[in-house]
């Protein structure tokens, strides 16, 4: 410490602990030092792995995405949520000729068919990334996904179409999932815990656009909707994509009519089906200007 930093009332008087772990890795090797229960707690693995330690590791996975956000200045979100196994239309037609039975084929002919999907939600980001909207300093609908293929990847994709930056908050599985390519490496986050990934999807979203997907998609939108249901989170626009489909696997109407909803609650979503669709109920939500967007 110079005699400056000595005099200097604002100087701090303890070492960050990265210099104390340095220290700590200083040391010579003895029976005690090289004892697990030596280890500095925050540099021992195993110990923070521990069930015991489940709170703390909950806090970390809170803290970390949210203090690596707020230093890349983001305000808000547009959050997508769809379907892992939906193809892009390049790749539609490979899935279903690949397909090697009837059954088979007839899966892949629909999920070819929803491959619009992927270019909906692909300009869509574009439209949000090229609008660049900046309040307070902080950028506004900055695009996140789940970090994945199909439907995630679409939305990444769009972003880096236009040089904009985009999250993936992916989720740790027992087969592999890694971040599609256009995921932001320094936005590129992976979660344990379910519960804190879905946290962080709604913390900042300013709109959600949810596509035709299976058991994630409609747990994250069924969530979506319960919270702005029951008003612990305040309205936003949800945008959901391919009528055809979600009247196909979820009777709305019937959940209205059957009194274990209300009416007003079909109210909660809109009906889209083109990116121009979305974007233009998300400047009326929030009274931006709508401009005819660009796409690449």
């Amino acid at each position: 410490m110079t005699e400056d930093e000595q005099q200097s009332l604002s100087h701090r008087r303890f070492y960050k602990a990265e210099q104390e772990a340095g220290f700590a890795d200083a040391q010579s090797g003895t029976i005690q030092t090289r004892n697990p229960a030596y280890r500095l707690a925050f540099q021992d693995t195993e110990f923070l792995l521990r069930d015991e330690l489940r709170p703390v590791r909950f806090q970390l996975e809170l803290l970390k995405p949210e203090m690596l956000l707020e230093e890349a200045n983001i305000g808000s979100t547009l959050v997508m949520y769809g379907s892992a196994r939906i193809p892009s239309p390049e790749a539609a037609e490979a899935l279903v000729a690949a397909a090697d039975s009837d059954e088979r084929r007839v899966v892949a002919e629909k999920l070819a068919a929803k491959a619009k999907y992927y270019d909906e939600a692909r300009r869509l980001a574009q439209f949000a990334s090229q609008r660049a909207i900046v309040e307070k300093g902080m950028r506004q609908f900055v695009v996140c996904s789940g970090g994945g293929p199909s439907i995630m990847e679409a939305a990444n994709r769009g972003a880096s179409d236009v040089g904009a930056e985009s999250l993936g908050l992916n989720i740790v599985l027992p087969h592999e999932q890694a971040p599609n390519p256009y995921v932001t490496p320094r936005l590129a986050f992976q979660f344990h815990y379910f519960a804190l990934r879905k946290m962080h999807f709604l913390l900042r979203a300013r709109a959600v656009a949810v596509f035709p997907g299976g058991f994630g998609t409609f747990d994250e939108f069924f969530e979506l909707l319960t919270l702005i249901q029951t008003g612990k989170m305040k309205p936003i626009p949800i945008l959901l994509y391919g009528r055809e489909f979600w009247e196909r696997v979820v009777n709305f109407e019937a959940l209205a009519e059957e009194g274990v909803i209300n009416k007003a609650d079909l109210n909660l979503f809109t009906w889209c089906e083109t990116a121009e669709d979305g974007w233009k109920r998300v400047c009326e939500f929030y009274d931006i200007k709508f401009e005819t967007p660009r796409t690449t």
